[in-house]
């Protein structure tokens, strides 16, 4: 066993992991490529599209679990919220990720591209600020949010990524949730999808033991790391270091599908 590669693996996990717990997302859109593309380029052998989306699902589900327990006390988990997005994302996703098994790696990548590119728009609209201090009396249309869940679900459950990248923005845009809820309760619904996410890959049989162990040992050091720091930040801060992130994954997988 390369105790280089694994020390990568574990520096991929550990930087991912710490925004995902900054910004209130499963690290996917950060991990999803840099598991893609770095390895190679230090010259080890590169991972199919279809091997990252199912080491990203299972290190989303330890991720998440840890910065969700990191966030419990701050009063920002929205239940109903979690439980009406929570239930029909976890359907989806693992419809996604199960039928995933039968796409190209092209198509994944494509998948994974386009939700990306959505998301990055979705950030520099306009959305509802956190001017409310009762956090427990937010609302939102649930019909509409449970929709979005579900096509969110099947979506993120083909690349692994459980869907938080695209969920934040559209708590934040379409739900009008307020900045700080949509990323605590995003932790929350994300832990739920992964659920799906990741027995969906592993019956689909894309599973690796070793990169997957990896990621998670680093994701449960740095997620709860990373959660602490965004109570510390501005709002608008952690609105642009996710809409950043987002926009250079973006240009990134679009140069290397285009050319």
């Amino acid at each position: 066993m390369d105790i280089a590669w694994i020390i990568t693996l574990i520096a991929i996990g550990f930087v991912g992991s710490l925004i995902s717990g900054m910004v209130g997302i499963g690290g996917s859109i950060i991990k999803y490529p840099m598991l893609l593309y770095i390895p190679p380029v230090l010259g080890f052998v590169a991972f199919s599209a279809q091997e990252v989306s199912a080491i990203s699902a299972v290190q989303v589900f330890f991720a998440t679990l840890a910065g969700m327990f990191a966030f419990r006390k701050g009063g920002y988990i929205n239940k109903s919220l979690v439980l009406n997005m929570g239930v029909a994302i976890v359907i989806g996703s693992f419809i996604g990720a199960y039928g995933s098994k039968f796409l190209p790696d092209a198509a994944i990548n494509l998948t994974y591209a386009i939700l990306a590119l959505i998301a990055a728009v979705m950030m520099f609209l306009p959305k509802k600020g956190d001017a409310q201090t009762d956090f427990t009396k937010v609302t939102f249309n649930k019909p509409l949010s449970a929709a979005l869940a579900a096509v969110i679900g099947i979506l993120s459950g083909i690349v692994g990524a459980a869907g938080a990248f695209i969920t934040v923005p559209v708590m934040l845009v379409i739900l009008k949730i307020p900045t700080r809820v949509a990323i605590a309760s995003s932790l929350a619904i994300t832990f739920i999808s992964s659920i799906g996410s990741t027995a969906g890959k592993l019956i689909g049989g894309h599973m690796l033991l070793i990169p997957s162990i990896a990621m998670v040992i680093a994701s449960v050091i740095a997620s709860p790391i990373g959660a602490r720091i965004s109570k510390k930040i501005n709002t608008k801060a952690l609105q642009w270091i996710l809409a950043l992130l987002i926009i250079a994954t973006v240009v990134k997988i679009w140069l290397d599908i285009l050319t």
